[in-house]
Parts: structure tokens; sequence; C-alpha cells
């Protein structure tokens, strides 16, 4: 029997003004088994939407169904089921394992080999989710795709904008920053507007399983955060030893691979030379990790590669040119910094106000409005720091 869904204090009308279509329009709810998927879905039951359930099973079920903290695979799959019966919505359960390896796994693998510091989240955002999931969404004849991101679209003046989550600690809308207009038009975030302990207490209410599953963690392929682990197995070939250099030109020692290092480590580096040590930059062609103290950290500038604009500039080359005024952040843990957007000789990037630390190849620049901090005008994965 679906379930009687409470009120909560989540008025239907605030979810309707999130999804801006009339009530009965077919919304296609992404659903990962998480607390989070499973309440958006919720949510736009109660408010009057055709609701379809999809899941999408993005890697071998059978290793990781005991794994805490995952998605999208083995218990999770169940749970999105059994959620959807609940909610008296139809699923449907995917097979895109052999897409998620090629666009997210293998990148993943492959970036490390380079010595950046990649961000899978993103990827999965860019591709396999906005991408194909849509297209799936649209074949079902939905009018819109919503997911359980932490984030908001709001309407403005030239269409559809991208703005932060209202719970800063729940934010997600810097790996959503390669979300392109036409996605962006498509997609919906019931979530944005709330705070998670209200998530989970809409989840007890409705006596969903999902209520006290742990959050899914950052990278959901990488069992207990163990990376190299990964990667070796990826790119058993990769691991090739080679010198720690200081940035004077000193050999202080040996590693066994550049993928186990990034930049602003400071523990592992096994040397001693009576001061703090930190990697400042890796040299994959050379076998190089180059370490040095931690002010050698600071980077005044930064180049960006596959750009995506959300702001009212054609692009984010011509914003460049005209020496937009934006916050840039770095890495997901850090916020904004004032810097503004320039035309460098390696192409369109980022000039900071005050040196920003730690500052590595592969990370996300996530770039919002100075004038309205909450609007993500869009970014670029870090090429460089010249």
């Amino acid at each position: 029997m679906p379930l009687k869904l409470p009120d909560l204090g989540l008025t239907e009308g605030a979810v309707r003004e999130a999804v801006a279509l009339a009530p009965g329009a077919r919304v296609v709810a992404a659903m990962s088994g998480g607390v989070d998927s499973t309440v958006t879905a919720a949510l736009l039951k109660r408010a009057g939407y055709d609701v379809v359930g999809v899941t999408l099973q993005l890697y071998d079920h059978g290793a990781s169904v005991q794994k805490k903290g995952a998605c999208c695979a083995g218990q999770d799959i169940h749970d999105a089921r059994s959620a959807a019966e609940a909610l008296g919505a139809p699923h449907y359960v995917l097979d895109y394992e052999s897409r998620f390896r090629a666009a997210v796994i293998d990148d993943f693998a492959d970036a490390y080999v380079r010595g950046e510091t990649p961000v899978p989240c993103i990827r999965c955002n860019q591709t396999v989710k906005f991408q194909d999931l849509a297209e799936i969404a649209r074949d079902l004849g939905a009018e819109a795709l919503a997911t359980g991101h932490y984030a908001r679209r709001l309407s403005g003046a030239h269409g559809a904008e991208l703005h932060r989550a209202v719970d800063p600690a729940r934010d997600q809308s810097y790996f959503l920053f390669a979300t392109t207009r036409r996605q962006l038009s498509f997609l919906r975030f019931p979530l944005g507007g709330l705070e998670k302990p209200a998530v989970r207490a809409l989840a007890a209410e409705l006596g969903l399983a999902a209520a006290d599953k742990p959050d899914s963690q950052d990278i959901c392929f990488v069992p207990e955060g163990r990376y190299a682990t990964v990667i070796d197995r990826l790119r058993p070939n990769a691991a090739v030893g080679g010198d720690i250099v200081h940035l004077d030109g000193r050999i202080l020692g040996r590693h066994q691979g550049v993928t186990r290092y990034t930049v602003g480590q400071r523990r592992g580096l096994n040397v001693a030379v009576g001061e703090p040590l930190f990697v400042v930059r890796l040299d994959a062609a050379r076998r190089q990790v180059v370490v040095g103290p931690r002010e050698a950290l600071l980077a005044e500038r930064l180049t960006l590669k596959e750009t995506n604009w959300l702001g009212e500039a054609d692009d984010l080359g011509a914003a460049a040119i005209a020496g937009q005024p934006v916050l840039a952040r770095v890495r997901s843990t850090r916020e904004p910094a004032p810097a503004r957007l320039a035309m460098l000789q390696a192409g369109p990037g980022v000039v900071f106000d005050t040196p920003e630390e730690g500052v590595a190849p592969g990370q996300a620049c996530v770039l919002y409005d100075r004038d309205e901090p909450s609007r993500v005008l869009g970014g670029g994965f870090i090429a460089g720091t010249p």
C-alpha cells in the first residue's frame, strides 16, 4: 500500500516552486537508494507529480553489497526499488556499469597517472547522470529529471540559474559546475532549500528504510578511501618509483609512484630535513614528487581546461578577456575566494586577489558571482598554476 505522506512543514507549494511545473507533470526521480534521493521522490509524489523512479547500476553490486556509504549498487538498488514500491511509483533499474567505468572510473585512474587529483563525482554528474540519465528521462516522457543534490535551480533574467544550497554544510554546487544550460533547464533539485535534519525527519516519518542510512561517501567505488588500491588494479604498470625532490634540487628520498601523492600532502613523505615539507608539484613524466615549504603551495593564478559557463557572457573565455570579478573555489571543502578571470598565456584562467594554497591540477575551480555569492557562474578543471 502506498505510504501516506505527512507534512512536517515542507509544503507542496515549496516543492512546486522548486520544480516549476504544473502538478500532474511527469518527473523522473534519480533514486540511488539513499535518504536524499528517496525523500526527493517522496516530496515529488506528495506535491502531485507523476513520479517515475530510475536507478542506475554503476558498478559490480555483488562486490559492494556490504559496503556502507556506497550508492548505485547491491543493497542500495534493493532499497531504491522498495522505496519506489512504497511510494506507488514505477521503478526501473538500468545497467550502466560499462558506461560508468569508461567515463568515470577509467578517467579517475588516468588522471592520477598524469599526476592530477581528479574529482570523479563531477565526471559522474557531467556524463552518466546529467547526460545519459537525462536522455532516459526524456525517453520516458518526463518534463524534468529530479535528483537529491543539495543545490538550487532558480529562475533568472536569462533563464535557469544554478545556486548554492540553503544548508552550507550540505551544499553540492561545487560538484555541479559542469552542468550545461540545456541540462539545467531540465534538472530539478527539490532538496536545495532544506537542511539535512529536515530531510532525515521526513524519511523517518515516512518509515523509509533509508532514514538511518549513512551518507554516501564522495568516491563511491573506492573501498574505505583506498584510492591507490583501485589505481593499482586498473593501471598495474603505473606504480613506478622515482625521486622525492626538494624545490632546491636536492634528492631527499624515493617514492613508489606519483599516484600515491597529491598537491598539499604532508603525511607519508618519509623524508626528514628538519622542517615541515609538503607536496608542491607532481611531475609524472619525470616520476618526481617535488616537495617544499608550506609557502611554496601558494598560487597567484591558475589556468582552466574543459570549462563551462552559466553567466551572462557568451562563454568563459569572453568573461576572462573582460576580466570579470568572481569568487573562485578550488576545493569542495574551501570557501570561494575573491579573484578575477583573465586570459593567460595558456588560455582562460583565474588571478586571485590573495594567493591560494594547495591548488591541485585535476581539481575543479568553480566560479561564483561576486555580487550574488550563491550563484554558480561556471568553472573548469585546473590545468596548472603558471
